[in-house]
């Protein structure tokens, strides 16, 4: 009677940590988050009507725009890799306006401090509260709080500025 002895392989320590290690990446690699994704989910949370609009460029940029209270909020992300950037921007108020130069001032006093990371700019003859940062590093918190410093600070103020401002 034979007996065969079973084919025994030596696996060191280091081989198994190594595998455990490669099949966790695989796992983390499947269920990655891309920064789209993350931003699709916080606008879904946002958005007034539930009606978002999306656009993609061939480059790999997306563009959303939706509602959130009085103001259209625009989404701008230009790719994936830690140079590209993630710009949030609403617009607030129509130029010309009435007594621009008090309107310029009171813009800027508000940029020093009521602004946080966003501030108030002029876009195509229009004012509008911006957020701009590349991507590198960037965490889903601070896509989150970008997108919601530029929507609520607009819908804030929109309403205030045009009838303050506004011709």
């Amino acid at each position: 009677m034979t007996t065969s002895e079973p084919n025994l392989e030596t696996v060191s320590p280091e081989s198994i940590l190594s595998e455990s290690a490669i099949a966790d990446a695989q796992v983390e690699k499947a269920t990655a988050v891309t920064y789209a994704e993350e931003i699709e989910t916080v606008i879904a949370s946002m958005a007034v009507d539930q009606k978002v609009m999306v656009g993609q460029n061939e480059a790999g940029g997306h563009l959303w725009k939706f509602k959130y209270g009085s103001v259209e909020v625009l989404v701008q992300l230009t790719g994936e890799t830690e140079d590209d950037t993630l710009t949030v921007w609403a617009f607030v108020l129509q130029l010309p306006a009435k007594n621009e130069a008090e309107l310029m001032r009171k813009l800027l006093q508000m940029n020093w401090l009521s602004t946080l990371e966003s501030h108030f700019a002029i876009v195509d003859n229009q004012v509008a509260v911006i957020s701009t940062r590349t991507i590198a590093a960037i965490s889903t918190a601070e896509i989150s709080r970008a997108i919601t410093i530029v929507a609520t600070i607009a819908d804030d103020n929109d309403d205030i500025l045009q009838a303050e401002y506004g011709e």
